[in-house]
């Protein structure tokens, strides 16, 4: 493992390591692993996984598993219409990919040297029991609220296992460096997905739970990165001319925007205790805040 590739055997695995394996350049499917050849993850059952409504849901199926054998697998069954938090042996976790192990603590040099998101974080993590056992409570009360692509993932999960850290904002997606990575870049795949209708959080959920505090230094810190990317891109463009310029000038936007927007950089996270966290994503995915109102108009 080292800086062009995160790739690990399986006798290097330990218990609490965030694994991942690629689907494809673009998507990667993260869990945590938990001994025994186990891994618990985040999933949307197949068909529905990026949540459009259309045909585009039957070709993207990145977070199900699969076994490469067997079908369906001997230890896990079909889990092809199981939903939220899931456990799996590794080899249906992996899909026929292989195994790479997911950064933390590593350098703002280091983040952006990276080519691809979704491969490490500047944030700490936790310690490997600590770990186990946020995955295990969530798998046990499936308790990480309703997969989205873009707000609330596999990576986002494996994110706070590992951390204990949420995303609080109305300005931003999930803790996801994938999704981060999209939206330094420019957002333009992001507002892509967001018109076909992929499913995310409400900006009117996020407030009801958020205080004002939080919304108001996400806000500002989304603006400084903003401000500090438009003068660096102004400067550049003064400075140099042509097609390389323009590149140079997007380039410097992007690493801005991957450093800013990485969760063990960002203003706008918490750390919530596993116990409180179900309640929080029915609040967050407007559950608990549909349920009140039901309850309200009986009475």
């Amino acid at each position: 493992m080292g800086l062009f590739s995160n790739k690990i055997s399986r006798d290097e695995l330990k218990a609490g390591d965030h694994i991942y394996s690629w689907r494809g350049y673009i998507y990667s499917h993260h869990g945590i692993y938990v001994g025994d050849g186990k891994v618990i993850h985040f999933t949307r059952r197949g068909g529905l996984e990026i949540g459009t409504g259309t045909y585009l849901d039957t070709i993207i199926q990145v977070s199900v598993p699969r076994h490469g054998g067997d079908n369906p697998c001997p230890n896990c069954g079909d889990q092809s219409a199981l939903d939220g938090v899931i456990s799996s042996c590794l080899d249906c976790f992996l899909a026929g990919g292989n195994l790479y192990l997911f950064q933390y603590d590593v350098s703002k040099a280091l983040l952006v040297a990276k080519q691809r998101g979704g491969t490490c974080t500047t944030a700490s993590s936790d310690p490997p029991e600590e770990v186990v056992h946020r995955a295990k409570y969530l798998l046990s009360s499936n308790g990480f609220g309703e997969y989205h692509l873009l707000d609330n993932n596999c990576e986002d999960f494996a994110i706070y296992c590992k951390t204990g850290l949420l995303v609080f904002s109305v300005t931003k997606s999930g803790s996801s460096s994938q999704v981060n990575s999209v939206c330094a870049a420019g957002g333009l795949a992001s507002l892509a997905l967001r018109y076909l209708g992929v499913g995310g959080r409400t900006a009117a959920s996020l407030a009801a739970v958020s205080p004002a505090s939080v919304v108001s230094a996400a806000a500002s810190a989304v603006s400084t990165v903003s401000a500090a990317a438009s003068a660096v891109s102004t400067t550049l463009g003064f400075v140099t001319t042509g097609f390389a310029g323009m590149a140079l000038a997007g380039y410097s936007k992007y690493c801005i925007g991957r450093v800013a927007y990485d969760v063990g950089v960002r203003k706008d996270v918490r750390k919530v205790p596993v116990e409180e966290l179900s309640t929080l994503m029915a609040v967050l995915d407007g559950n608990l805040l549909d349920n009140n109102n039901k309850d309200d108009k009986n009475k």
